[in-house]
């Protein structure tokens, strides 16, 4: 019973506490991937290639040195693009866009 009683109180105690929120800031700068994925967010949602084409081999390459294996698969998917008609890249950024995504490791 004096168990019961002290376990109850503790819960009490605890369960009274406030709640401590905190905001996280997630800084992107960090990520060779986020540049890519910002670029082809936009060619799948309909904007045509400009310019930024010439920065393709900087891309790759700087995601080549955290990850070669996206970094292949964004080079592919990048000449993929410029080949493509225009209506047929929204869907191939998609697609791509899909397999750059963050994984869990």
């Amino acid at each position: 019973m004096k168990r019961l009683v002290f376990l109850g109180a503790t819960f009490l105690v605890l369960g009274c506490s406030p709640v401590r929120v905190e905001k996280i800031d997630v800084v992107a700068t960090n990520d060779p991937l986020h540049e890519p994925r910002q670029i082809l967010e936009r060619y799948a949602s309909g904007q045509p290639l400009g310019s930024e084409v010439t920065s393709y081999p900087k891309l790759v390459d700087d995601v080549r040195k955290v990850d070669a294996v996206r970094a292949e698969v964004l080079d592919k998917g990048l000449n993929d693009l410029q080949k493509a008609s225009a209506s047929a890249r929204p869907a191939l950024a998609r697609g791509l866009l899909a397999k750059l995504q963050p994984s869990m490791k």
